[in-house]
């Protein structure tokens, strides 16, 4: 569902987030199409940087805007497109077994969907590789957040950061933490939907079935005509009558 352009518009300048609630920056300015319609979004960061992201990115809110990674977006669309297509060439089977599309459009419709499915599969096992990248640079996180936790104990165990400073240390990369965790997680939720389309392909065959044919005659029969006994041949003799 699109957005109206007043929203996008009364966002200017306020916050942005991520879907995890990490603050990215705010909205700096808009791409707008000259229909009216907000295609991009700049995004300034807060480090002399602005980007631009597309609109389907962002959901605005009174308090703001959330910036959803493209890397989701794009799993879900595959989720629903690969069974849909595969659907729908399940049901053009079925419309050719009952003979209700002529085979030569059958054919060609089947090797669309083929290739769409094949395309979005190729794509699916593509993306699980940009994951499982994503899934490591969470974990290195992970580790580094960790890391910071056990060095700000030490110092303010032997009195060298003092109790506020450490309170508000710690709240940070905890909250930090379970932001990547969340992240983490998600991705690896979004791993496994795509790997289980992928599993599904000795399931999913796009193959078309046989042309139906005319039922063939069994040898049995064959052999049970060839036995049975020839039709009696009738002769009709004609009466005639002779003179002596």
């Amino acid at each position: 569902m699109s957005i109206p352009t007043s929203n996008f518009f009364e966002s200017l300048g306020k916050p942005i987030k991520d879907e995890y609630g990490r603050p990215i920056g705010a909205v700096a300015s808009f791409v707008v199409r000259p229909n009216g319609q907000v295609d991009e979004i700049f995004v300034d960061h807060g480090d002399g940087e602005i980007a631009r992201y597309a609109s389907e990115q962002i959901k605005i809110n009174e308090n703001g805007a959330t910036l959803f990674s493209p890397t989701k977006l794009k799993v879900e669309s595959m989720c629903n497109e690969i069974p849909l297509i595969w659907r729908k060439d399940q049901a053009l089977k079925g419309l050719l077994e009952k003979k209700r599309v002529p085979l030569e459009l059958s054919e060609e419709l089947h090797n669309a969907f083929e290739s769409a499915y094949n395309e979005l599969k190729a794509e699916a096992q593509t993306m699980m590789e940009s994951i499982d990248k994503q899934i490591t640079t969470c974990s290195k996180r992970i580790g580094d957040l960790n890391n910071a936790l056990v060095n700000l104990e030490i110092e303010h165990e032997i009195g060298q950061v003092n109790d506020s400073a450490y309170e508000n240390s710690m709240v940070l990369i905890q909250e930090n933490m379970r932001c990547v965790k969340t992240e983490r997680d998600d991705l690896e939720l979004m791993k496994s939907k795509l790997s289980s389309l992928l599993l599904d392909e000795n399931v999913h065959q796009m193959t078309m079935p046989p042309v139906p044919e005319e039922p063939a005659i069994s040898q049995e029969t064959e052999a049970a005509s060839s036995s049975l006994p020839e039709p009696p041949v009738i002769v009709y003799v004609k009466n005639v009558n002779t003179k002596d």
